[in-house]
């Protein structure tokens, strides 16, 4: 391949966004499980892009069927198992996959209460958080990543911003009290062979209730810090996960000015500004990780 020559890169494909609704019905009181998952598959697929040649090509319409075939089939007690079931299914079947890399967003659902108690089978969709979960099998290597995506969160005190470089440009006051208040997006991945032996279910609730902890406890001098914090106290509490990645937009609260119609403002009111906004993301890891 002399210099100059075009040649074909990185490439993968797959099914995006099969949503799937599992319901168990094992007893009278049934559980659902709501997913969006997306298979993407790598490998000895060059033909198909340079001469249209489809004979090694896994459809994605197949590749549908698959996820919905295994619901039946193995059930989605818990959203990495089913995951990692179809991704070693696709590599292990087809000798042209290299790599499967299957993700996956589930949504929440509470059920009913009626007088008081909930109901066996009628549920209610509850706020806008997804769980998320992704699995990449590429050869014999597995890599598990569990994580949440808009979660939104606020804290009314216990917040301040001061201290920061200032040039002609420069117009924000400093604070010493604000409200703090972001939409999280965290994503962690389990060390090499970590998920086998660990209770996800569990370890996904852990790892949620430890953000929010941490973000609540925290006085937050910066929303830099509270990230740190808050991926710290997961590694220190989950020897299994090697590292989180966190994605926190600050969602902006401005005093609102009244002393035009004659009224002071000690706190109380906002305005909420949707954008611009800060953007704060950090990886916090395990050193060698």
């Amino acid at each position: 391949m002399a210099d100059g020559d075009i040649v074909l890169g990185a490439n993968q494909y797959g099914k995006a966004e099969c949503r799937l609704v599992r319901v168990e019905r094992d007893t009278a009181r049934h559980a659902i499980t709501d997913l969006t998952v997306t298979t993407q598959l790598r490998g000895d697929f060059e033909a198909c892009h340079l001469e249209g040649d489809n004979s090694l090509v896994v459809a994605t319409d197949t590749q549908k069927n698959t996820v919905y075939a295994f619901a039946r089939e193995h059930g989605v007690a818990g959203v990495e198992p089913f995951l990692l079931t179809l991704a070693d299914h696709f590599v292990e079947t087809f000798p042209q996959v290299s790599a499967a890399e299957i993700s996956a967003e589930q949504h929440a659902w509470e059920r009913i209460e009626v007088d008081g108690r909930p109901h066996d089978h009628s549920f209610v969709r509850s706020g806008r958080e997804v769980r998320t979960a992704r699995v990449v099998r590429e050869g014999e290597a597995v890599t598990v990543h569990a994580g949440l995506t808009d979660c939104v969160l606020l804290k009314s005190t216990g917040s301040e911003f001061h201290g920061f470089p200032r040039d002609r440009y420069t117009t924000l006051a400093e604070t010493d009290d604000r409200i703090l208040a972001t939409s999280l997006t965290a994503t962690w991945r389990y060390a090499a062979g970590a998920h086998v032996d660990a209770d996800l279910e569990a370890a996904y609730a852990s790892v949620r209730a430890i953000l929010l902890a941490t973000f609540a406890d925290l006085h937050s001098l910066a929303l830099q810090q509270t990230i740190h914090a808050m991926g710290r106290a997961v590694l220190e509490a989950h020897p299994e996960i090697a590292e989180i990645s966190l994605r926190c937009p600050n969602k902006h609260h401005f005093l609102v000015d009244l002393a035009p119609f004659g009224l002071d403002n000690p706190g109380e009111v906002f305005v909420a500004a949707d954008r611009p906004y800060g953007l704060i993301q950090a990886t916090v890891l395990r050193e060698g990780a």
